[in-house]
């Protein structure tokens, strides 16, 4: 699946550089390896996918790195042939399914068999060393792991950690993912009309990715009128009015299984009423105040204090964050607006080759609309580099 599209990334040099990092981090924490169940963990490991989002609820692929010694891909049934000719990969072996639907009743003899297997890879390849970092299981995998005399620790942190600095090759996968997304954009504007439904314009979105080589989408995230204020009401059947607010954030896996994460708001079939107009612009200085703040070395907890200053009619209405990290999926790190501080914000600072997202969301309660836009931008020493460059504006100019 990482070469159905025509793509300029040197993929010998990704997946070596993301295979570093991962035993580069195993290393710093001292774990004799790492057990990846999260099948975008598993993408980054091996650069190898197989039905992403299904194996997102079905647990039929896992993959253990020793940290000094061999990567061995426990691929679902028939599909161990996927990753012929990886050369990041040691061995595929077909994996034991964690799916009650698959097992029955053998439950817990497969899960148990699965435990003696990966057991004896951390005796094998851990040097005396018992503590297997672990991104995501479920309780029974895990008492059964653990009697077989494993330190389960925390998979998610090394990854989330290794993953959090791209290299040059990956920002070209990433670039290529985002003109996919930025085509689809264009698509939807060009062919948004009043009388048409939200999933109508939605499916253009998802075609174009598609036919760019990309993967699937993670929400359906477009709201028109009145149903964009509260803002994470996802597409239906309602029938867009001329003059609405059209406002969608992406979340796009495309080519190379990277993420393009951009949000734009428009107004369809109508020129803008003062009222859109007050919106957009506050979102406008909104997201540039914030962008502006954006370098290497500053903190999260300084990006906080120096926040755009949200008006009060404007602050229940708050995003979720304002600024999150983005690669193969949105990934750390993440901050909050000032009134979240104390409740769900965390201090570290900001990194050269780090790519981000800086979010903007304006609404009041009580008003009819909301206003969405979302940068996706590259951390530099001396500020960023913008990656997402479809036009901004109620009514752009293509």
């Amino acid at each position: 699946m990482s070469v159905f599209h025509n793509s300029a990334v040197d993929r010998p040099k990704l997946r070596a550089y993301r295979l570093a990092r991962i035993r580069e981090q195993l290393r710093a924490y001292d774990y004799a390896g790492i057990l990846l169940m999260d099948p975008i963990n598993i993408r980054y490991a091996t650069d190898v996918a197989n039905m992403q989002v299904w194996v997102l609820h079905n647990k039929t692929r896992y993959v253990f790195i020793a940290t000094e010694g061999p990567v061995i891909l426990f691929d679902y049934g028939v599909a161990t042939h996927l990753s012929e000719g990886v050369d990041v990969i040691d061995e595929t072996r077909p994996a034991i399914a964690h799916t009650f639907f698959s097992n029955g009743n053998r439950q817990r003899e497969k899960l148990g068999n699965w435990a003696a297997e990966i057991a004896q890879l951390v005796s094998a390849h851990g040097g005396g060393n018992k503590r297997l970092a672990v991104d995501k299981l479920d309780p029974p995998a895990t008492f059964l792991l653990q009697a077989q005399g494993v330190d389960i620790t925390d998979g998610e942190e090394v990854m989330e950690y290794a993953r959090h600095i791209k290299s040059a090759d990956e920002l070209v996968a990433m670039r290529e993912a985002i003109a996919g997304c930025e085509a689809g954009i264009r698509a939807m504007y060009e062919l948004m009309q009043p009388g048409m439904t939200e999933n109508e314009l939605w499916a253009h979105l998802h075609r174009v990715n598609i036919e760019q080589g990309g993967e699937w989408i993670e929400c359906r995230l477009l709201a028109a009128g009145e149903r964009t204020n509260p803002w994470f009401q996802e597409c239906s059947d309602h029938v867009i009015q001329k003059g609405d607010m059209v406002v969608f954030d992406t979340d796009l896996i495309g080519p190379n299984g990277y993420c393009a994460d951009i949000s734009r708001s428009w107004v369809c079939g109508a020129k803008p009423t003062d009222e859109q107009h007050r919106l957009y612009q506050t979102a406008l200085d909104n997201l540039h105040h914030n962008l502006s703040l954006v370098k290497a070395g500053l903190s999260f907890r300084e990006f906080t204090e120096r926040s755009y200053n949200l008006s009060p009619e404007f602050v229940d209405r708050r995003y979720s964050c304002i600024m999150h990290g983005v690669g193969l999926c949105d990934e750390y790190p993440f901050a909050v607006y000032r009134e979240d501080y104390k409740k769900y914000g965390f201090d570290a600072s900001f990194e050269a080759g780090q790519t981000v997202c800086i979010e903007a969301l304006i609404g009041a309660v009580g008003g009819k609309e909301c206003v969405k836009l979302e940068q996706q931008v590259l951390i530099t020493d001396t500020g960023y580099e913008l990656l997402s460059n479809c036009p901004l504006g109620l009514q752009p100019n293509y």
